[in-house]
């Protein structure tokens, strides 16, 4: 019998918090059962094994990043909206380090085209509205973007700038600067 007030919603989110806690990498359904002091069998009755763990935190974590996302470019365009959703990412990651790991999860294609994933390539293909592209180079403007953003974020996270100045803060700024002029000046093929 299950234990009273576990749901698989429930040892999601707390699946969500303890990645933020103790890195996305170190879940596993043994450590949540620790946390929630039950057998590990107990909770086998909600999530299959630590895989399937992951992967629900990692669609938890790709809908609150889209979420965050939609509001933060809600009447924006331009650098705007690009200085937005980069914020918007950087922001989720110092906040919720475990959780952004987990956005970046490998999910199967099937649960990859069903989860927010897919919202996320919808709000970076809007933020290009703002600027001048067609295909495929709006295509590969998305993968800058996203290569860009993952890429700061985490050497940022990782400690990368820590031993040097400028601010990170001011690269941040002119990293985003220097995005928005090459999205305005977009070089021919």
């Amino acid at each position: 019998m299950a234990r009273a007030g576990l749901t698989a919603d429930r040892l999601t989110r707390a699946g969500a918090d303890l990645a933020d806690e103790v890195g996305f990498e170190r879940v596993t359904v043994s450590e949540l059962a620790r946390r929630f002091d039950v057998k590990v069998a107990s909770l086998y009755s909600h999530v299959k094994s630590s895989q399937d763990l992951k992967t629900r935190i990692a669609l938890l974590a790709l809908e609150e990043l889209a979420d965050r996302a939609a509001d933060a470019l809600a009447g924006r365009a331009g650098k705007d909206a690009l200085t937005a959703l980069a914020d918007v990412y950087r922001d989720y990651a110092r906040e919720h380090p475990g959780r952004y790991a987990a956005a970046r999860y490998r999910l199967d294609p099937e649960t990859a085209a069903a989860s927010a994933g897919v919202r996320h390539a919808h709000l970076t293909r809007a933020v290009l509205r703002g600027y001048d592209l067609t295909e495929p180079d709006r295509t590969h403007a998305v993968r800058l973007l996203g290569s860009v953003f993952h890429g700061y974020i985490s050497l940022e996270a990782g400690g990368g700038f820590s031993h040097s100045a400028p601010d990170t803060q001011e690269t941040w700024s002119r990293v985003l600067d220097a995005l928005d002029a090459l999205l305005r000046n977009w070089p021919a093929p």
